[in-house]
């Protein structure tokens, strides 16, 4: 089914930020125009986590000014109110649905299909090491949210987010016992609860 689908009407869609204690979840979906993959996979895009921050802020440049890349998100408080995995699918879909080429097919990397999508889609679990779409949207999402998370740890100092980005590092959940909670904490996360008991 894949194969038979020129790569410029197949969209790639990937998430960052499901583990995370702060901020929203943001997916991204790449369109790669035709004779693009083959160009992508030579400069080096590949699974963002197998990246370093430079690879991945050069990778980004590229792909965003030779694609057609789109972000979506959940914010914590869809996050909280409908869980952690239901945000990540409603992120994938607002990032597929502001596509201004509607894709013949969205290669989702996991094992999770996107609910109420109007266009045919391929789970791929470990998607973003196999699918050059898939990973030219795992680095747009995670350049784009990573950046936004430096940005906002400077309206909330204390917390380290410019490193850990929003991650439940040591220094996070320090902060969190001794500044508490900012809005953008997900409450309906274990180390979110355990600080509202303190």
């Amino acid at each position: 089914m894949v194969r038979s689908i020129p790569s410029h009407r197949i969209a790639g869609v990937d998430e960052v930020g499901r583990g995370c204690l702060f901020g929203p979840v943001v997916a991204a979906a790449v369109i790669i125009p035709a004779g693009g993959e083959n160009q992508l996979a030579e400069i080096g895009v590949t699974d963002s986590k197998r990246l370093t921050p430079g690879q991945r802020s050069r990778l980004y440049a590229h792909i965003v000014s030779q694609t057609e890349a789109r972000i979506g998100l959940s914010s914590v408080r869809e996050i909280d109110r409908l869980n952690i995995l239901q945000a990540s699918l409603l992120a994938m879909k607002r990032a597929l649905d502001r596509l201004q080429t509607p894709p013949l097919l969205c290669l989702v990397d996991g094992n999770r299909p996107i609910p109420n999508l109007q266009i045919p889609q391929k789970t791929v679990v470990k998607g973003d090491q196999t699918e050059i779409a898939i990973a030219a949207a795992s680095i747009v999402a995670k350049v784009w949210r990573d950046r936004l998370l430096e940005r906002l740890d400077r309206r909330y100092p204390g917390y380290c987010l410019a490193s850990n980005k929003g991650y439940g590092s040591v220094q996070h959940r320090d902060a969190l016992r001794s500044l508490g909670l900012t809005p953008q904490h997900r409450l309906s996360f274990s180390p979110c609860q355990r600080s509202l008991d303190l």
